[in-house]
């Protein structure tokens, strides 16, 4: 059981969450919190107060007052009017995040919620009950209204869910579990909307994809090195040392462990001085995406833990402060940081794909192929890498550096951070094909070799790659080959777990 109060939550809890069959609940002094702040929002309903989102409009008609017999309704037309998404849903995972970093952000206490709503959201995530939330339609300002209005849909009766691995109307787990709809009250609406958590949900699943992806590329890449007869020297500490940078050493002692004991690796000088540099870079491409990566972590860890939604009850109600915290520019920014580093893997991939597969720059035979002319063998998988490529360069076009104005020019700077952690999302699956088309040739190149010459680490990823795709003994429908494999990398921790352990 993983215990959120608002303060704590870290990517591996959450990883625990999605991945293991951890459950959610909530800490006993976060409900508390909760208690003490719902308090503050039944007494300015009680008393008349003017504040925004409780007793008036929203955006550009915030000076309209609503009277206090309105006040529950205003709530209700806001996720109504707001549920306006549009496109593909997001994955069953993603919004199983969105559910459980919208409770979270809510027990820090500020949000004037009842805890009874915010025990209904971690139900839904324990049981498997996630709502279809369209990818489209958020700035990124203001939180991610439309995204999460359509989550709160199916708290209400709503809308559609992921159930039992079908779509399905909310209605349908409600009744088979007898569970009644929740009637949202003053502020609740506005505090569930109000906040960040579509882009971070999607940037928090895409980040953990991203690391685990960078440790295969760590290893994919150490039998390409022993397919070309790469030159160690180059990742010798001492160069890396000298640099400084923490992540490009470590890269390099990932390789050096990797690859200790190969026969096929050679030393500078015994067949080549230098290689490449998508060979001889390798710590400093791979170095400088990881750096990207703990910048990415840590924002998303802050960001998980914070409160995003407006207005903010301080002291009880003794201070209600209306601000700007839903504005996702912290997010925005670090998922085009994170697009851009995972592009990077890819684009140094590709170039080691092209290394395999040219004749003219190994001694291997052309394009892989057993029959070079007959056969074309690996030349097209190296154009498939190479789209991909081309396509996470417009991917990686930051989505921040965009605004449109919204809400009568109320809202006049957004992040379009939901966009850019779409795009990253989109570049990580991208990139992961790539890795398994260039893990496809490297098992190829070391075929002609001679595995029996592999490291003992190396050789262990190569055998369990070649349990999912054999060799190529002729032309074939690769693209069977490309699929099996790239859902074998995002699936199965056997690379991972080698990189991880050397």
């Amino acid at each position: 059981m993983i215990l959120l109060d608002g303060y704590q939550l870290s990517l591996n809890d959450l990883r625990k969450l999605l991945y293991n069959g951890a459950r959610a609940s909530c800490s006993k002094e976060s409900l508390k919190r909760v208690d003490q702040n719902r308090k503050a929002v039944e007494t300015i309903v009680a008393n008349g107060e003017t504040v925004y989102g409780i007793t008036t409009g929203f955006g550009k008609l915030s000076d309209v007052h609503i009277q206090t017999s309105d006040v529950d309704q205003l709530q209700l037309n806001l996720i109504y009017s707001h549920a306006c998404g549009i496109g593909e849903p997001f994955p069953p995972l993603v919004s199983k995040a969105m559910l459980l970093l919208r409770a979270n952000a809510l027990l820090k206490g500020f949000s004037g919620i009842r805890r009874e709503v915010i025990e209904r959201l971690l139900l839904y995530a324990n049981e498997e009950i996630l709502p279809v939330v369209p990818q489209q339609g958020s700035l990124g300002a203001s939180g991610d209204l439309a995204p999460l209005a359509h989550l709160v849909l199916p708290l209400l009766g709503e809308g559609e869910v992921f159930y039992r691995g079908k779509r399905e109307n909310a209605t349908v787990p409600m009744k088979e579990k007898g569970i009644e709809p929740i009637k949202l009250t003053a502020k609740e609406g506005l505090a569930l909307i109000n906040g960040t958590q579509a882009m971070t949900a999607m940037g928090a699943v895409t980040y953990l994809e991203a690391e685990k992806l960078a440790y295969e590329a760590d290893g994919i890449s150490s039998l390409t090195l022993e397919a070309l007869r790469a030159i160690t020297d180059a990742f010798d500490e001492d160069i890396h040392l000298v640099r400084g940078y923490p992540e490009q050493v470590d890269v390099a002692r990932r390789l050096r462990k990797l690859l200790k004991g190969s026969q096929l690796t050679t030393r500078q000088g015994e067949i080549r001085v230098q290689d490449a540099y998508s060979l001889r870079c390798i710590p400093q491409v791979h170095g400088a995406s990881w750096q990207a990566l703990a910048y990415v972590k840590e924002k998303l860890e802050i960001e998980m833990n914070a409160a995003t939604d407006n207005p903010l009850i301080f002291d009880g109600g003794a201070k209600v402060l209306s601000g700007g915290n839903f504005h996702g520019q912290p997010i925005a920014l670090a998922m085009d940081f994170l697009s851009i580093a995972m592009a990077e893997f890819g684009s140094i991939a590709e170039r080691r794909i092209e290394r395999l597969v040219n004749p003219q720059l190994n001694d291997l035979p052309a394009f892989l192929s057993p029959k070079p002319g007959l056969q074309s063998g690996a030349m097209i998988m190296q154009y498939a890498a190479a789209s991909l490529v081309s396509e996470n360069k417009t991917l990686a076009h930051p989505a921040s550096v965009d605004s449109i104005p919204s809400s009568a020019n109320q809202e006049d700077h957004v992040s379009m951070g939901t966009i850019g952690s779409r795009h990253a999302a989109q570049i990580t699956t991208n990139v992961r094909r790539i890795l398994a088309i260039e893990a496809i040739c490297a098992m190829q190149g070391i075929t002609y070799r001679d595995p029996t010459k592999l490291a003992p680490k190396t050789k262990k990823i190569y055998e369990a790659g070649r349990g999912i795709v054999r060799e190529i003994d002729c032309d074939r429908i690769f693209s069977y080959d490309i699929e099996r494999l790239t859902d074998w990398l995002k699936e199965n921790g056997d690379i991972e777990k080698i990189v991880i352990g050397v």
